[in-house]
């Protein structure tokens, strides 16, 4: 028998217009028991029905500076404070970038990003960045994104004039416990660059990683903190501890504590495109298929920063199997 308060807030959600879950009630279905678990997969899928029909999109990110990186983020391979082996290098070069992004747009992706190691970028990086940008919007018809770190309001200005729609930029955990995380910057620095990137007329994509030690309330306070950003995107990782990391010893989280955590944040952003992205490989395992069930209408195609993704086509194989289903 489903859970009635799970069937109440979802038919309120799809139905009333301005209804809107409160962080208590988010919270009250946060601690609900292991078994109303699927109930709130369920009805996560329904909402996603809902508002983003059958609709999956996929995007693809390369690796244009690794390593070297100020911050210490206590997940990071690419943070100088670790010892990881990551392979350490200076930005791309412009024809790299835009090799890379045809041939993943020939994969199947339909969103590239062009992300990078450290605080800030220099002003010559952005000036290739926003070179390889527009050379890549002429040959392909691919949504292009960028994930460099802090923003100017000149440096945003530049980046939406060359063609990139979308700035990425996590916050990465919940505000109170991202001291536990990160204490070379201050999260209202994340908050001020996302802002920054929305007021230059690009969309905002900004998630986090789940599995870093927070508690279910602070995985709702994070999501409710997008919500009131008015965020377009929100990616969803989950942690894949790095040797050399702070991180290294974690536990990986549970398969259906994941799909949960995605539901949760369906049920808060219901009309917000939610993507999968890093470490769903070794959290969800065989429960990869779940993550739309679960409220997630986007994947992320291809490695990550700096860990393996599975193969293009066993994802997008993946993919069309679902919409096979109409479900």
């Amino acid at each position: 028998m489903f859970n009635k308060k799970i069937i109440s807030i979802t038919e309120k959600i799809m139905k009333e217009t301005g209804y809107s879950i409160s962080y208590e009630e988010a919270c009250e279905l946060a601690a609900l028991p292991e078994k109303d678990a699927l109930d709130l997969i369920v009805c996560a899928n329904k909402i996603r029905t809902e508002f983003k029909k059958n609709n999956v999109f996929t995007c693809s990110i390369i690796n244009a500076k690794s390593g070297s990186c100020s911050e210490n983020c206590a997940f990071c391979a690419q943070s100088a404070h670790h010892k990881t082996k990551i392979d350490t290098y200076p930005l791309l070069s412009k024809q790299e970038l835009v090799d890379n992004a045809i041939h993943m747009h020939k994969a199947g992706a339909t969103k590239y990003s062009m992300v990078t190691s450290g605080y800030m970028l220099t002003d010559k990086d952005i000036e290739t960045i926003c070179r390889a940008a527009t050379i890549i919007k002429e040959k392909t018809d691919l949504t292009i994104c960028a994930s460099l770190g802090m923003l100017t309001e000149l440096t945003a200005k530049q980046l939406k004039e060359s063609g990139i729609t979308t700035y990425h930029h996590n916050l990465e955990t919940a505000r109170s416990y991202f001291g536990r995380i990160c204490t070379t910057h201050d999260y209202d620095e994340d908050i001020h660059t996302v802002k920054i990137a929305e007021s230059a007329g690009l969309k905002t994509c900004c998630g986090g990683i789940l599995g870093l030690g927070e508690t279910w309330e602070q995985r709702v306070e994070l999501a409710f903190t997008l919500k009131e950003l008015g965020v377009d995107s929100i990616p969803i990782n989950f942690l894949n501890p790095v040797p050399g990391t702070r991180m290294e010893k974690r536990p990986l989280m549970s398969p259906l504590e994941a799909l949960k955590s995605v539901a949760l944040f369906r049920f808060i952003n219901p009309e917000k495109d939610i993507t999968i992205c890093g470490g769903r490989e070794v959290t969800l395992r065989d429960y990869q298929s779940w993550i739309f069930m679960a409220g997630a209408n986007g994947l992320m195609l291809g490695n990550y920063l700096t860990t393996k993704g599975r193969s293009v086509k066993m994802d997008i194989d993946m993919i069309e199997e679902f919409r096979d289903l109409g479900i």
